[in-house]
């Protein structure tokens, strides 16, 4: 039976606003994060979208995120944290390294890249392979939503993606163990 997960990309926060790096670390929801999260869940409401299960990492920008789409009671996992950056944690985001980071912040602490995607893969497996979970909600980050989009680029129905905003949505179709990405919703939020 095909499934349809909705991964979502938090808020924007006081870390985003202010370009200090932000993995494990947390900071809360700007004014514009939070309209950013209603204008989501319109986009849900909108589309008649109704979740089965909601899921969220354990960072409070995400549950705050998920918890402004819907009011229904969800699961905060650990393994939809973003990336873990080490001694990079709150710092400038100037001193990151160029793109693709690879497996540069394990020498400081944080994690390996494919130990963080495999950590993604694994969450999103366990999560759409158990029953009533038809239509899914999963509040996670930036990186997180790259990561886990890179993994399924082959089976992918849009190609690869790029400039995942706050608040971006990528829409799964689950079945067979297997994931396919079948929409990218990236809102333009400038008249927020």
């Amino acid at each position: 039976m095909k499934k349809t997960l909705y991964l979502m990309r938090h808020g924007q926060t006081l870390f985003n606003v202010r370009k200090k790096i932000q993995g494990f670390c947390d900071a809360p929801l700007t004014e514009l994060g939070i309209q950013q999260a209603n204008i989501a869940s319109s986009y849900f409401k909108d589309n008649g979208i109704v979740f089965t299960k909601a899921y969220s990492s354990t960072s409070e920008r995400a549950c705050d995120t998920l918890e402004r789409i819907t009011n229904m009671d969800y699961t905060r996992l650990k393994g939809l944290k973003e990336w873990n950056f080490g001694t990079f944690e709150g710092e400038s985001e100037d001193l990151n390294p160029p793109l693709p980071y690879g497996d540069f912040f394990a020498g400081f602490g944080g994690e390996r890249e494919m130990d963080f995607r495999a950590r993604l893969v694994e969450t999103m497996e366990s999560i759409m392979s158990q029953e009533n979970h038809d239509v899914v909600l999963a509040v996670s980050h930036g990186a997180a939503c790259a990561q886990f989009a890179r993994n399924w680029e082959a089976t992918s129905q849009i190609g690869p993606i790029s400039g995942l905003k706050n608040c971006c949505i990528l829409k799964f179709e689950y079945e067979n163990s297997a994931f396919t990405l079948v929409d990218f919703i990236n809102h333009d939020f400038a008249n927020a």
